[in-house]
């Protein structure tokens, strides 16, 4: 059997939420029991030219949701990208897992055939696969990798089990 877009996508996409929620969790403890400031901690970033942890929990939400609206043509919900907190930040990952959960492998129907324009970035046409294979995906993972990075660099003891969730 042919693995389905909808297997591509949101067990995919939520498993990788979960993996970052479960991050967070581990951040925040990390935080009390250090006595450390929560904002330096979700403020944090691997670069000056790179966004904040919570910059990396956003589009990782963002990528996940609109990937399943552009394949889909189910609308996900806006976000305002505002959280200030690890509880705001765990209430997006929750809403978001909310949405991909709402979408049901039905409205997948033919999306690996659907054209996929994105009006950023100059990038070309792609297909529902292409997208979903070569961008898509990648771009998320990208952004839990990221999170993952900065909590690391931040001294959270994490490591590669916590990134690829064999536990959640």
């Amino acid at each position: 059997m042919a693995l389905s877009m909808y297997q591509l996508t949101v067990p995919a996409f939520v498993r990788g939420l979960k993996v970052m929620s479960a991050l967070l969790k581990k951040a925040e403890a990390h935080v009390e029991q250090h006595g450390s400031v929560p904002d330096a901690m979700i403020s944090a970033r691997l670069a000056d030219d790179m966004l904040p942890l919570t910059g990396q929990v956003q589009r990782a939400s963002d990528t996940s949701k609109m990937t399943v609206e552009r394949l889909t043509g189910v609308p996900a919900p806006k976000f305002e990208d505002n959280e200030t907190s690890f509880d705001q930040l765990q209430q997006r990952i929750a809403n978001t897992i909310a949405f991909l959960e709402s979408v049901t492998p039905e409205q997948f129907a033919d999306s690996e055939e659907r054209t996929i324009r994105l009006n950023f970035g100059g990038f070309p046409d792609f297909t529902g696969a292409s997208y979903l294979l070569t961008f898509a995906l990648p771009n998320f993972y990208f952004h839990v990798a990221t999170a993952h990075d900065i909590l690391r660099n931040q001294g959270v003891k994490i490591g590669k089990l916590d990134y690829l969730g064999a536990f959640a």
